[in-house]
């Protein structure tokens, strides 16, 4: 499974199989994966880009995080209505409306005027990019016949691992050339094409389910998981500003958080025709496997700002560098796949454990960095950590939902991409909340070495008044100015200190989850490494239909 975005997907109402011309296949081909990889390279591309909006707008970089993060949130929340849409719309009519919905938010991305206008409309992008990747999927795969599945899903998952490895380095590009608006404005070409290309040659498969399907819409639960989400990202977004739980505002939100989220936990237990079936998660072995993946996106999205960020805001280094850096560990991750794939089915779940080890020694290993840190250690790390998520991302998968029945695959695969994109945004928004409070604790420890009798802080001082004296300047002037130098080294120092903490939080819950490992290994290889010699029969955990 492909890094910050879910793939897999629920298919939309039976069809008889058909077998086009072979001259538009082609042609819808090219025009849906066009779609497909606009939305996932603007999953990761303005992070390359985000000092560059932080500058635009004149905000912190605290604020200017939520432009980036709130994207995969709005990816998790269509994407659990991604089955319900295609039902009503069918996957044509639910491509079509995501791809012009994404199409126009892109524009306005582009035109912003505020943080705020660009906010709303990275959320709306998201929005649409859950469905929009969810039905390319399936009309990829409808557009060839039996014969020829291997090859269309083969080109179709070329593109969560093209993507990722294609981002930073286009976000470079385009925002030292052009500026950060053309990472959205890129997209205006792109979105016409694939709306025109499929309008005209993909047939509408809506079906009889589409009445039934509206009825059936879990109302309430969707309610539920917006409010909650919502005030929980406000918590996030806004706690620092409001000094967390001293503001009353932010202590109604986190209570509203909390109510709306365990009341939707509860409704999604009862109901006949829950948004998110959790009773699947009685499954201990679908439980386990999905709670890593979570945790393993958590990760990777936080390992992933966390290289763009320090190269560029801390060690100084040109977009253009900290875009090349990124790309190793996207390479890595497409080599290793398949082999962790063929591992897998083989041994089971054992490489999972290695990669989760991989995972949490590079996060180690990057603790350590310093302002003398070069380009070269965050090399080595990534690939490190290329190799680890690679040997994670397709075994998880399969060990999550080797234990489901056929009748709740669907089901499952829309939790299990749930809890992954869930997990990517709150591992955008942690790392800047985190990194922003241990910069100010190691702040205020580094200044009290910061006075006339430490022996370190005298010779500095002396340096740079020495060095400004020769440049000209009074000994007032001299003395204000290695002062100024001094409290920037500080504050220098204290960001790298306050950022290897995070380099050391995102490996260390990886490494963590290898107790999780002894429940995913003891089911599946019961389910999924067994001959089938008869028809599963539906667990006793199981919604009744």
């Amino acid at each position: 499974m492909p890094p910050n975005v879910a793939i897999v997907v629920a298919p939309g109402p039976a069809e008889p199989a058909r077998s086009p011309a072979r001259g538009d296949q082609w042609i819808v081909t090219l025009a849906v994966l066009g779609g497909a990889l606009m939305a996932t390279v603007d999953a990761i591309g303005p992070v390359a880009a985000v000092r560059y909006i932080q500058g635009t707008y004149g905000v912190t970089i605290i604020d200017a995080r939520a432009a980036f993060s709130l994207y995969p949130l709005g990816m998790a929340l269509t994407g659990a209505l991604s089955p319900w849409l295609t039902a009503v719309l069918g996957r044509k009519g639910a491509f079509l409306w995501s791809i012009a919905l994404f199409t126009v938010a892109s524009a306005f991305c582009g035109l912003a005027s505020t943080i705020e206008h660009l906010i709303a409309f990275r959320l709306i992008q998201g929005l649409s990019a859950g469905p929009l990747l969810a039905t390319a999927q399936a009309i990829i795969s409808d557009e060839f016949p039996p014969g020829e599945q291997g090859l269309a899903m083969g080109m179709f998952g070329m593109i969560p691992v093209f993507g990722p490895a294609i981002a930073p380095v286009l976000a470079a590009w385009l925002t030292y050339n052009y500026g950060w608006q053309w990472l959205f404005f890129i997209n205006l070409p792109i979105g016409p094409f694939a709306l025109f290309i499929v309008s005209r040659f993909v047939r509408n498969d809506q079906g009889h389910e589409a009445q039934r399907a509206s009825r059936q819409f879990d109302v309430l639960g969707a309610g539920l998981l917006v409010i909650g989400l919502a005030a929980l990202y406000t918590t996030l977004l806004r706690g620092a500003l409001h000094g967390w739980l001293e503001s009353p505002f932010i202590v109604l939100t986190t209570a509203l958080a909390v109510l709306a989220l365990v009341a939707f936990v509860l409704w999604e237990l009862h109901t006949p025709t829950p948004l998110l079936d959790v009773r699947i998660f009685k499954n201990f072995a679908f439980a386990s496997a999905t709670v890593i993946a979570g945790i393993m996106q958590f990760a990777f999205s936080g390992f992933l700002i966390l290289d763009l960020v320090v190269l560029q805001a801390v060690l100084n280094y040109p977009i253009t560098v900290a875009g090349l850096v990124a790309v190793p560990r996207a390479l890595v991750m497409a080599m290793v796949m398949p082999v962790a794939g063929a591992l897998y089915d083989r041994f089971g779940v054992h490489p999972l454990s290695f990669g989760l080890i991989l995972i949490g020694l590079a996060g180690w290993s990057m603790t350590s960095f310093t302002l003398d840190t070069g380009p070269l250690q965050f090399l080595t790390a990534d690939v490190i950590q290329g190799v680890g998520f690679g040997l994670m991302f397709a075994p998880v998968t399969a060990a999550a939902l080797a234990t489901i029945p056929r009748p709740l695959m669907v089901r499952a695969v829309g939790l299990h991409n749930f809890v992954r994109l869930l997990g990517a945004s709150l591992g955008l928004m942690s790392v800047l909340i985190y990194a922003a409070h241990k910069t100010a604790a190691a702040s205020a420890w580094l200044v009290h070495y910061a006075n006339p009798y430490s022996p370190v802080f005298q010779q500095w001082m002396e340096i740079y008044q020495n060095g400004f004296l020769a440049r000209g300047a009074d000994l007032l002037t001299a003395q204000q100015r290695a002062l100024a130098v001094v409290q920037g080294l500080i504050y220098r120092q204290a960001t790298v200190v306050a950022y290897a903490y995070d380099f050391g939080l995102f490996g260390l819950p990886c490494v963590a989850c290898l107790p999780l490992l002894v429940l995913v290994r003891r089911r599946a290889i019961e389910a999924g490494h067994r001959p089938q010699t008869r028809t599963r029969r539906t667990p006793s955990w199981a919604p009744h239909r």
